[in-house]
């Protein structure tokens, strides 16, 4: 890729390229693929301009994971840390309007697999990255550019490996950035209008998979048994589905509530019943907002019998629960007195939540960066109700935030997409976002 210039020439032709790549990730070595020739041709965009880039496969082979570094004018400042991940999860091409992997630039959209979740950011830093080099900038310190595998299976193979087993690739690194923030919500104002807010995330919610798991007296389908396993992690399946868990406004949620109280007058009274009416207000982001009010427990798996005439000895459940920043311990006491004595459970992944403040000089660089592009934005905190490759990188002290800059149009259900079938994010976003991220490097 010569000629382009600046990051805007060619950030959608790299987000095209990227998701040509079937990064799938199924959650299984044997059938996941495609993350290290993207990775090495990630590697061979940044080579070209005259990066050195170290190549690692993180735990097994194929995982691919890229990582270069471009020094910085002050030595003495902690490094700011790009990172992205290079797998998606699995599409259907059947289910799709265009083939999830083709990457086709149609009806000014980027389509395919990846095109929010997020190869739209690694984009955005591989032409940053390929500008800064090509025209000799020195950025204000120094930026590590770090691109992963396996985010979407938990980073076994990925963040969890390199923190565990590659602390040196992140030596020096004091603040890091990545998805999924940066993104526009317009809303209407009080006083008529619309208004922009981008969304910077500050906050993640636990991920926590927990197996239940009962026991009871196998024996024939056609007894009378009031020993079921099956009917036991059933019960308590039902209750924790059921259950609505207490509303708990942590500081990045309060912020970002009021936010948008100020620029449009709705109220939400957290004590006010119909509080997730007026989240509904805000749109199709209203589905992440509305599950950050509050902890949530999904059950998501259930295992139990081998034959319809056997009942059996055990069963089991696997229940998705996110956690909000320092909930977890009444969490575990709540869901206890759900699923009773007659049921155990386990954990069987723990992520952390995590919470920074809305407040330093690199969310005034952030801030600077996307008013240079809209003069008219704001800038609020907000929190993600999934999971990031920041849980990872926090646990080393860096301080992380979500920001991969994109201006939307109103009417898109961008929440939809993450994972979701014709994923696509428009050109004139990508273009956007490259700018702003240029700025804001400029600028951290």
């Amino acid at each position: 890729m010569s000629g382009p210039q600046t990051p805007s020439d060619e950030v959608v032709d790299i987000v095209s390229a990227l998701i040509r790549f079937d990064t799938s990730n199924t959650g299984e070595l044997a059938t996941t693929k495609g993350e290290a020739e993207c990775a090495r041709w990630v590697a061979e965009q940044l080579e070209e301009v005259g990066f050195t880039c170290e190549y690692i496969e993180a735990g097994a082979p194929g995982r691919g994971n890229v990582f270069a570094r471009l020094k910085g004018a002050d030595s003495s400042r902690g490094a700011l840390m790009l990172h992205g991940h290079l797998d998606v999860v699995p599409a259907e091409a059947s289910d799709w309007s265009v083939h999830p992997f083709s990457g086709a630039v149609e009806d000014g959209y980027v389509w395919g697999r990846g095109a929010v979740d997020m190869k739209d950011m690694v984009g955005m830093i591989i032409a940053v990255a390929r500008h800064f080099k090509r025209a000799g900038i020195v950025p204000p310190r120094d930026l590590v550019f770090a691109f992963v595998s396996d985010e979407e299976a938990g980073g076994n193979y990925g963040c969890k490996w390199l923190v565990e087993n590659r602390p040196d690739l992140f030596e020096g690194v004091t603040e890091a950035v990545g998805e999924v923030g940066g993104f526009s919500l317009t809303v209407p104002r009080r006083d008529g209008g619309d208004r922009r807010l981008y969304l910077i995330e500050t906050a993640e919610k636990a991920m926590m998979w927990m197996r239940l798991t009962a026991r009871g007296h196998a024996g024939h389908g056609s007894m009378v048994h009031n020993d079921n396993a099956v009917t036991a992690v059933a019960e308590a399946v039902a209750k924790l589905g059921r259950h609505r868990f207490p509303i708990v406004l942590t500081e990045s949620v309060e912020q970002f509530l009021a936010a948008v109280t100020e620029e449009t007058g709705y109220s939400f009274d957290p004590t006010s019943p119909d509080i997730d009416g007026a989240v509904a207000k805000l749109g199709s982001i209203a589905k992440i907002v509305g599950a950050t009010l509050r902890d949530t427990a999904n059950p998501t798996m259930l295992k139990a019998g081998y034959k319809a005439n056997v009942i059996p000895g055990t069963a089991e459940a696997v229940v998705d629960c996110r956690v909000l920043p320092g909930r977890l311990a009444d969490f575990e006491r709540e869901v206890d007195e759900l699923i009773g004595p007659d049921v155990t459970r386990e954990w069987i992944t723990e992520l952390p939540s995590y919470e920074t403040p809305f407040d330093g000089e690199l969310l005034e660089a952030m801030n600077a960066a996307i008013l240079a592009a809209d003069p008219d934005a704001r800038t609020v905190p907000y929190m993600l109700s999934g999971g990031t490759d920041a849980k990872h990188f926090a646990r080393l002290g860096i301080r992380c935030f979500g920001f991969a800059p994109l201006r939307l149009p109103p009417e898109l259900d961008f929440a939809a997409l993450f994972h979701g079938v014709d994923e696509r994010v428009p050109v004139d976003a990508l273009t956007f976002g490259a700018q702003v991220l240029e700025h804001f490097l400029l600028h951290s």
